[in-house]
């Protein structure tokens, strides 16, 4: 058997038309984290992809971004916010260009916290890396990812891992 971590394909969603949220539920707990892979665009340019846990639209979100496009870097932080921004600059547009890559760790331990670790890429626009708090001792059971004004293109891709130590 090999050393370190297993990633198992749990749910693939390619969007057949333009959609506004898309929801991956009834999430097993039997593995120690998750991942996220998502090849999106949207309708309209300038928007963030977002995303939700368990439906929770409370003030319970808080994020650190860093982001660098080539010739200039910046952060910024914010809490008490009612979704996790999973990119900050307004990445998506009229393309399918962005790749976005979420890590959630320990998403079923009830005790604690959950943490994500995201990386956001994209041809035109640069580089972002953030790290997200949910504050909540709920294992996570559910995401739903959304834009800040707009719809997912058709052709878009969302595909949830689950990771097992080996």
């Amino acid at each position: 058997m090999a050393a370190g971590m297993t990633y198992f394909p749990i749910a693939t969603n390619t969007l057949g038309s333009a959609t506004s949220s898309v929801t991956f539920s009834s999430i097993s707990g039997s593995y120690t984290d998750l991942s996220i892979v998502i090849n999106s665009g949207s309708t309209a340019s300038g928007q963030d992809i977002r995303c939700r846990f368990n439906s929770d639209t409370g003030s319970n979100y808080s994020f650190t971004y860093l982001t660098g496009n080539g010739s200039a870097a910046s952060s910024n932080r914010a809490t008490s916010q009612t979704f996790m921004p999973l990119d900050y600059n307004g990445y998506l547009s009229g393309s399918i260009a962005t790749t976005t890559i979420i890590n959630c760790m320990n998403y079923s331990n009830s005790t604690t916290y959950k943490t994500i670790l995201g990386r956001f890429s994209t041809t035109a626009f640069g580089t972002d890396a953030a790290v997200g708090l949910w504050r909540s001792t709920s294992a996570i059971t559910s995401i739903e990812f959304l834009t800040s004004a707009s719809t997912f293109l058709a052709g878009s891709t969302f595909t949830l891992y689950g990771i097992a130590a080996a």
